[in-house]
């Protein structure tokens, strides 16, 4: 009887050491094999891209096809769960004289059929009239964003915040790199651009945005210095870096040889760009509680909607 009990115990440890050693390890970064909540580790990515009528209609449910970062965490408490995204795209679009002011709306779509939403519904005193908004990424308020500067809303919908790591791992080739579309139809390329935009065969270089930091302190609410906690602490300067305030500029690219206006996601702020050059697409907007005005501006029109976005506010 004892022997046969020493054989049961040896047997379960065997069998449970083999559990672990199948079971995937946790990834770097605090990534773990699912990521999707209960029930929904098996999800894949599903997108489809076709072109019609002169548009380019994107099809996805909203999973990444990059392992995504934990989720529910103690930051984010929601799970992703498979969407049903929409998207239409202009395969002609045109610029705007005026920019127009994203607000809390979506500023495209990536290839992966993940969205990317640059601004976040956080604002100080959790008031979004009080002109003070957060910044999603670096803001002193943790969002519980991943690796991929990613996290998840209460819909169970997955969005970048900025810089989507794992899509831009798996399509950089050294160059210029394609990673999805703007609502209004431009290009959207990863952080590196041609040095002359208009020759192909000149270097690619980082883009250096045309943002920076203002100086002294806030007058109002938060008080504080500026320190980049709110998207407010940021200003617009014309002809700072290589790029214009909607994060993009007029030139060639490895897919539009003839040139086009294209944008880039950076490494700096505003990571995503928080303006769209041309004409929002109506299967972007949507409705909801908004606000919260563009840097160099204490807030924008109290009560303001979250789509479709505005055009900018007066004397900004």
């Amino acid at each position: 009887m004892k022997q046969t009990t020493i054989l049961f115990l040896l047997c379960a440890a065997l069998l449970a050491g083999q559990a672990r050693a199948q079971r995937p390890p946790n990834l770097p970064g605090g990534l773990a094999s699912g990521g999707f909540g209960a029930g929904q580790s098996a999800t894949k990515n599903q997108v489809s891209i076709r072109i019609s009528g002169g548009y380019r209609y994107i099809t996805a449910n909203g999973i990444p096809d990059h392992q995504p970062g934990r989720f529910p965490n103690r930051n984010n408490p929601n799970s992703i769960r498979p969407q049903n995204h929409q998207y239409r795209l202009t395969l002609n679009p045109r610029t705007n004289a005026t920019p127009t002011w994203l607000g809390l709306g979506l500023f495209g779509i990536a290839l992966n059929g993940v969205p990317m939403e640059p601004n976040a519904a956080e604002f100080w005193q959790r008031n979004f009239n009080s002109g003070w908004q957060y910044e999603a990424k670096d803001g002193s308020i943790n969002l519980g964003l991943d690796q991929h500067n990613a996290h998840v809303q209460p819909t169970g919908k997955y969005h970048y915040h900025a810089m989507p790591v794992g899509l831009v791992q798996r399509l950089d080739k050294g160059g210029m790199t394609l990673i999805g579309y703007a609502a209004d139809g431009f290009p959207v390329y990863a952080g590196k651009g041609f040095k002359n935009p208009m020759d192909p065969k000149s270097p690619v270089i980082a883009m250096k945005p045309s943002f920076r930091l203002r100086t002294g302190v806030r007058p109002t609410g938060p008080k504080g210095r500026y320190d980049g906690t709110f998207i407010q602490d940021y200003q617009y300067v014309r002809g700072l870096g290589h790029l214009d305030e909607c994060n993009g500029r007029f030139g060639v690219t490895p897919e539009y040889p003839k040139g086009i206006y294209h944008y880039f996601i950076t490494d700096t702020w505003p990571y995503l760009p928080r303006y769209l050059r041309g004409t929002v697409d109506p299967s972007f907007q949507r409705r909801g509680p908004g606000g919260g005005g563009p840097p160099g501006r204490r807030g924008g029109p109290p009560g303001g909607r979250r789509g479709p976005p505005g055009r900018r506010p007066p004397g900004f």
